[in-house]
């Protein structure tokens, strides 16, 4: 008995140590794409010079930095971050590690409402969190609904996920097409592009996503237990239906307001929590504060390698996401064909 004690705080220690060289790669890493990401234009500017201009006196270097790119780098973080957080959401609640916002049909749903809304009423810009969470809430029953038959499987979910993602991206398209293809902020929100964002945009993510990815974290030890199966888990008086509504508005939420501003971006939701599960586990306290730090730096980088590898021109995050996501998906699929039942 003792020596299995030992080998179970060994293994603890151990799991411990990797949690904390993660994380600290992962934070330094995000340092690395941030000063990369600043640098990506005509003007250059250190670390040093960087600080200096921010906090110390007026450069006008940094202050052009930091009018055009910082807005950009920040809508970066808060969407990779929230994405990365309503995909592990997404995954307690319906017990299936394929599901990610834009593959279930969330985020189509959030884009259509969203834009709806820029196309009729431009002028109603900061309800668009609002009404890209009611099409995001609806698509999520919607497809919760018919996935549901004596019980969820998971390709069922994804089945449905992927034909409501595509009516309601096919409808955005067709409001964008009427429109001539020239709204620009249709246009952004259907091609899922960051180029022109202003800080009326970074208000929008800072005024809604930090308190519900605070609320994510607060719900981490209910994911645990969500992760139980429902009779299990009820047997230890959790009101698994209650908490599974609750979590999911969290997630939808999360999800949509990051269409809103971000447009459809699919799989940060679905790779981000299998790279943080390899590298921290499954303990949903380690692994949302950890996929929030990963799904920043993910999406930040996809954005920076859109904007560098064919300059002057560039390619939205989104695309770049669904090149590196889409093999990875066919992977995760291929690895877990026991869900075909």
């Amino acid at each position: 008995m003792e020596i299995n004690m030992n080998k179970i705080q060994t293994r603890d220690k151990r799991k411990g140590l990797t949690a904390a060289l993660a994380f600290a790669a992962v934070c330094a890493l995000l340092l690395a794409v941030l000063l990369w990401s600043v640098n990506q234009g005509s003007i250059h500017i250190s670390g040093g010079k960087l600080l200096r201009g921010l906090f110390v006196e007026y450069d006008e270097d940094v202050a052009t930095v930091y009018d055009l790119r910082f807005p950009r780098m920040i809508i970066s973080l808060m969407v990779g971050a929230a994405l990365a957080v309503s995909g592990v959401l997404f995954q307690a609640v319906l017990k299936n590690p394929l599901t990610d916002p834009g593959i279930i049909g969330i985020s189509g749903g959030a884009s259509f409402t969203a834009v709806i809304l820029t196309a009729v009423a431009p002028g109603l810009f900061y309800f668009l969190p609002l009404a890209a969470f009611l099409g995001g809430l609806f698509a999520f029953f919607l497809v919760y609904s018919l996935s549901w038959k004596g019980g969820l499987s998971p390709l069922r979910i994804i089945l449905v996920g992927v034909a409501v993602s595509t009516m309601f991206s096919g409808l955005s398209s067709a409001i964008n097409s009427m429109g001539g293809g020239n709204q620009s902020s249709v246009a952004s929100i259907v091609n899922g592009s960051i180029t022109m964002k202003t800080w009326d945009d970074v208000n929008i993510v800072l005024y809604y996503l930090p308190i519900f990815l605070i609320l994510a974290l607060c719900f981490s030890g209910v994911c645990n237990l969500m992760a139980l199966d429902d009779k299990t888990a009820r047997g230890i008086g959790l009101n698994v239906n209650r908490w599974r509504i609750i979590i999911s508005i969290v997630a939808v939420v999360l999800a949509s307001v990051s269409t809103a501003v971000a447009g459809i971006v699919s799989f940060v939701g679905l790779i981000v929590p299998h790279i943080a599960r390899m590298l921290v586990g499954s303990n949903h306290k380690v692994l949302i504060p950890f996929s929030i730090l990963l799904g920043a730096l993910v999406f930040l980088a996809a954005d920076t390698i859109g904007r560098t590898i064919a300059a002057p021109y560039e390619i939205s995050a989104s695309i770049v996401m669904a090149v590196v996501g889409g093999p990875f998906f066919i992977m995760l699929l291929r690895r877990r064909g026991k869900y075909g039942s």
